[in-house]
């Protein structure tokens, strides 16, 4: 009895223990995958999640908490939530769905979108294996026996199978190549585009080389995609697999990498002086804008397959050059040198030599030649329809036809007359070739001729430039002479002119000085009169006073004659003062040295009887000139004013006595 009373309480805490072994706690940061071992609705007939109770792996988790499940009868797997980092890209890839298309290369996600409940993803027609809809930044709790993502950092999985996990790890490589694992950042700076090549869809038709842009409307495709981001959509609206002519410009995009790859390639710059000639390869078939006398091709209008009549103009474009070519067309000066050491700024003339002539008397020169030639940029499409690109053009046209021109040209000229008629040459090829440039839709702006020179060891053509220099050299020396003769000449002229201008300035001073001395001589003239009047004032004021004071002294001295016996004695008076005066002025001994006597010698002392020679001498002479001056005195008249002088004189002298 004991027995059995313990064996019931060990089954009773057997039991007890197997019932709560059916509590399950799941952390709030992991969730449980449920696994049935055993049901009676038996194994699942197809698929791998069991929908419908069946043993198996169930759609259902368990998130975080306390959880009761039949002991025994279920498994609970607990498995992280999955985290995306910010900034970062999730792959998806189902283990259980339907099949895939046979055109598919991802599941469509467009009904079954939730990822989280798998059994709405099933029931709604989810496709297994790697989604086409993309897991951005977050957390989620995933089934992961039903689904497997795909990080950057890690691969969330509940490993089922080696060979399983091999070709998981291998998908992963392929998103890390494509670097599907951060999104698609385009910078402005960087001055690239993007260009898609979608891997999903239906094929491209035959004959076409890449997808046109989704919708009827292109200018609005991006509301059917949202730039390639939502790849069901992008199918949806009959986008087509293969590159896409749409490009990715400056942003940033969650691109699914299995979808669509990205390519970076560089904008398209038309720089300034330049235009761009599209040649679009994809397009519809669009009617011919070139005119009917245009016969070298046809231009259509932009998004048409061919030659677009609009060039690009100076700028940076989004140009997807897989689509088509834009060829560069300078619209400045382009210069074309047939010079084989020389090239041109835009080097379409790299592979030019100078024109090999035969002159007229046998000469072979070579002769380099630069040509500027300018294209209309409205006239460009027409140049590269025509040509394909300026430097074919320049190569199998203008090369061979301005080689053959100035070939003729060197026919009918002699190397001297080639050299001396250079700029005829030139302008005359200017104005014949532009008419055939016009016919290539080119406008020739100038032909320039450089100097023919020989060919290797030919010394022919350089003996007659000698012969043309020194030829030239004795003319120039005789220019020379002549000139100096000239010179000459002028200079004697010049000499000449000199010297009359040097005699006119001195006859101009002698001029200037005769005027000057004839006006210093009227001034003279004029100072004199003026002197000559005060002097002639002066000489009547002192005659007058002269007058005046001879009166007086004559007075006076007929005064003294009164006084002292008369005029004789006044006479002698004077001469003896003349005389005393002349023999002090003279030196004249007044004793003599020897006297001459005129008496007997016995008869000294000098008495009244005896007289000397001098002294009657004197006695004669005084007499003789007294006599006179008392004649003349007699005779002469006295003016009425002397006489009135010497009467107030008188009347004077009376008074005063």
């Amino acid at each position: 009895m004991f027995i059995l009373t313990l064996l019931g309480y060990l089954a009773l805490g057997i039991l007890i223990l197997i019932l709560l072994s059916g509590i399950r706690f799941i952390p709030n940061n992991r969730v449980g995958i449920i696994e049935k071992r055993f049901s009676g609705k038996g194994s699942v007939k197809s698929g791998f999640i069991a929908l419908n109770g069946e043993a198996g792996y169930q759609p259902r988790i368990l998130r975080g908490g306390l959880h009761y499940l039949m002991p025994i009868q279920y498994v609970v797997h607990q498995m992280p939530l999955v985290t995306i980092s910010q900034g970062k890209i999730g792959y998806v890839f189902a283990r259980d769905g339907l099949q895939l298309h046979p055109a598919q290369v991802l599941a469509a996600n467009d009904v079954a979108q939730d990822f989280q409940d798998v059994e709405n993803f099933l029931k709604s027609g989810g496709q297994r294996g790697p989604q086409r809809r993309i897991l951005r930044e977050g957390t989620y709790a995933f089934n992961l026996v039903q689904f497997i993502v795909i990080t950057e950092e890690r691969i969330y999985t509940r490993a089922l199978s080696k060979e399983e996990g091999d070709t998981i790890r291998n998908m992963a490589e392929v998103i890390a190549q494509r670097g599907g694992f951060r999104p698609v950042v385009i910078k402005d700076t960087d001055d690239t585009i993007g260009v898609v090549t979608v891997h999903d869809g239906p094929s491209l038709p035959q004959g076409e080389i890449i997808a046109p842009v989704v919708g009827d409307n292109p200018e609005q495709a991006d509301t059917y995609h949202n730039k390639f981001q939502d790849a069901d959509n992008f199918l949806k609206a009959g986008g087509l697999r293969g590159r896409q002519l749409q490009v990715l410009v400056e942003g940033t995009y969650y691109v699914n990498r299995l979808f669509a790859t990205v390519e970076m390639i560089p904008k398209t710059i038309i720089e300034v002086g330049n235009v761009g000639v599209v040649v679009s390869y994809t397009g519809e078939a669009g009617s011919d804008l070139s005119g009917s006398e245009y016969r070298h091709g046809e231009l259509v209008s932009k998004g048409n397959r061919g030659v677009w009549s609009e060039p690009l103009l100076p700028g940076k474009y989004a140009f997807n050059t897989y689509a088509g070519k834009v060829v560069a067309v300078p619209t400045t000066n382009i210069i074309l040198k047939w010079i084989r050491t020389e090239a041109g700024a835009h080097r379409f003339d790299e592979n030019l030599t100078e024109v090999s002539l035969i002159t007229k008397d046998a000469f072979e020169p070579s002769l380099p030649l630069s040509v500027v030639v300018h294209i209309d940029y409205q006239k460009a499409p027409l140049v590269i329809q025509r040509f394909g690109d300026i430097k074919k053009l320049v190569e199998q046209t203008l090369d061979p036809m301005v080689s053959a021109y100035f070939k003729n040209v060197g026919q009918t000229r002699t190397l001297i007359q080639l050299l001396q008629d250079r700029s005829a040459i030139q302008q005359q090829a200017g104005t014949e070739m532009k008419e055939k440039f016009e016919h290539y839709n080119l406008e020739l702006e100038e032909v320039l001729i450089g100097t023919p020179s020989s060919p290797e060891n030919d010394t022919q053509i350089e003996t007659i430039l000698n012969q043309l220099r020194s030829r030239q050299v004795a003319a120039e020396q005789v220019e020379t002479y002549n000139q100096q003769e000239k010179a000459a000449v002028k200079e004697r002229e010049l000499r000449e002119a000199q010297s009359r201008a040097q005699m006119q300035t001195k006859l101009t001073e002698a001029e200037l000085n005769i005027n000057i001395q004839t006006d210093q001589g009227k001034a003279e003239y004029q100072r004199s009169i003026q002197q000559a009047q005060q002097i002639r004032a002066l000489a009547e004021a002192e005659a007058e006073k002269i007058a005046r004071i001879g009166i007086a002294q004559a007075l006076a001295t007929e005064e003294q004659v009164r006084a002292y016996g008369g005029p004789q004695f006044q006479v002698t008076q004077q001469v003896m003062n003349r005389f005393a005066e002349a023999i002090q002025q003279s030196g004249v001994d007044v004793v003599p040295r020897i006297v001459v006597s005129g008496g007997n010698s016995g008869e000294q002392g000098g008495g009244s009887t005896s007289g000397s020679i001098m002294e009657g001498l004197l006695t004669m002479l005084l007499s003789e000139r007294f006599a006179a001056m008392e004649k003349e005195s007699e005779q002469a008249p006295r003016s009425a004013q002397a006489d009135a002088l010497r009467e107030q004189i008188r009347k004077d002298m009376d008074k005063k006595k």
